[in-house]
């Protein structure tokens, strides 16, 4: 299978004042690297401040990189070009609820995306806003309702129909397991699994539990202070895993699922 999106040498330095006179910079990123085909998920792991978020951002073209270059398909994505970002690359984040402008019915807040974006006239947007919807496993008549009418569960597949209406490339789940419980967790694995066969979508996972990441990526890639200290297949990293940083996190998430069990 090909390449999908080619990320290479990228790197995102922020200038911060000092004091009164000085500014210093700070790396957030170093001269980061990889590959991701269709139909597959590498997650991306790492301790807080390591440059996960950093990285979701300077792919949806929220940040621009101070060096470093983003292709999809081969094609170099133009960091002001924000319009091409959020047709192929969008994004979920953990808490969906604050994503979704209570004002507005479902529909309202499907059909957005899709005015910005497509020439659809408005019964082929409605009749495409029922369809994502379906594919989510909520209703078509769900467009009517409003977002304080649902559950958390229910919101977040929500903000997965809005990610998906687009038919994007690559879908960034930013922490967006992590506040479901394990059943409603499970449920959401399998549906993503199943849009990923159905519309060859390719995910980067964003999460700090590594169950998650052990049974739902192809690949995993470790961060720490902005640099990759590990990089491979799932199951070879978190099995047998080379850098000390990546045994430490093993460790520690361990560590509280013994805390959690007592």
């Amino acid at each position: 299978m090909s390449v999908l999106l080619e990320v290479q040498e990228l790197s995102k330095t922020y200038r911060v004042k000092e004091d009164w006179f000085k500014k210093k910079d700070i790396p957030a990123l170093s001269a980061l690297s990889f590959e991701l085909e269709a139909q597959r998920t590498l997650a991306i792991v790492g301790e807080m401040g390591s440059g996960k978020s950093t990285l979701a951002k300077l792919l949806v073209g929220a940040e621009h990189p101070t060096t470093g270059k983003i292709k999809l398909n081969g094609q170099h994505l133009e960091p002001g070009n924000f319009k091409q970002r959020c047709q192929h690359i969008r994004m979920i984040f953990q808490d969906s609820a604050t994503t979704l402008n209570p004002s507005l019915t479902i529909g309202q807040l499907l059909d957005e995306p899709l005015k910005i974006n497509t020439n659809l006239d408005e019964a082929e947007r409605e009749q495409l806003i029922k369809v994502t919807l379906l594919k989510v496993g909520l209703l078509a008549e769900h467009m009517n309702f409003y977002p304080h009418m649902f559950s958390g569960g229910q919101k977040q597949r929500i903000a997965l129909a809005r990610a998906i209406i687009l038919s994007p490339q690559v879908v960034i789940l930013d922490e967006a397991l992590a506040a479901l419980d394990p059943s409603l967790r499970s449920q959401m694995i399998n549906l993503l699994l199943d849009l990923q066969q159905q519309m060859g979508l390719a995910f980067i996972l964003i999460s700090h539990n590594l169950g998650i990441v052990r049974h739902f990526s192809d690949e995993v890639m470790v961060l720490s202070d902005g640099k990759v200290v590990e990089y491979g297949s799932t199951s070879s990293v978190l099995k047998n895993p080379k850098h000390k940083y990546t045994k430490k996190l093993i460790m520690n998430q361990k560590l509280q699922m013994t805390q959690k069990l007592n």
